[in-house]
């Protein structure tokens, strides 16, 4: 359980990752933001990975309860994909400042620790979204002629340039429209076809 100051201090790291970048994510920095000498962070964290991992860990909660919320879920494999991505997309268009910690594996690449928690976030999406589509390849509602692998890249794949697009292009278009039309599409693309004789 974070206390109140830890909270505060991962709220502002992220928002400094946002608006600075990773180089500009310093302790420094930090302490300016938060109006608080340099100590009294390493008070609440060790070090600046130990943040990072700490924003890494949040996220991997997140899609922890995801996954737990749709396991009893007894709705279609596309349906679940919407649930999912729906939810993922709220997350963005409320702290978007997210988006600059989640999706950019290449500030974390010098950092072995950092880097095996970001492998280990975007492989749970992965077999989650696998394991969905492959509970609709069984009940026949989403189709056989992909594997769940080619597929769940795809969905995947696609949800991530959208969001990153959003985000280089600093939230100027509809992200929760723009992101209902892509699982709009995802519905078309991955449902199964229909045979008409």
């Amino acid at each position: 359980m974070q206390t109140e100051r830890q909270t505060q201090i991962i709220e502002n790291s992220i928002e400094l990752i946002a608006t600075k970048g990773i180089q500009g994510f310093t302790i420094k920095n930090l302490s300016k933001s938060l109006g608080i000498s340099e100590p009294a962070i390493y008070r609440h964290f060790e070090s600046k990975t130990a943040i990072l991992l700490n924003i890494l860990d949040t996220f991997k909660e997140m899609g922890e309860m995801m996954n737990f919320m749709l396991e009893n879920n007894k709705d279609p494999a596309i349906e679940k994909i919407e649930f999912l991505f729906s939810k993922m997309l709220e997350v963005f268009i409320e702290q978007p400042a997210v988006i600059s910690v989640i999706f950019s594996e290449e500030i974390f690449k010098n950092e072995q620790i950092l880097k095996e928690k970001i492998i280990e976030i975007h492989n749970m999406h992965q077999l989650n979204i696998e394991n969905i589509v492959s509970e609709g390849q069984k009940e026949m509602n989403v189709r056989t002629d992909i594997d769940k692998s080619s597929l769940s890249l795809i969905l995947m794949g696609s949800l991530r340039l959208l969001v990153k697009r959003w985000d280089l292009n600093n939230h100027n278009f509809d992200l929760e429209k723009e992101g209902q039309e892509l699982i709009n599409s995802f519905k078309l693309l991955i449902g199964q076809k229909q045979n008409h004789n």
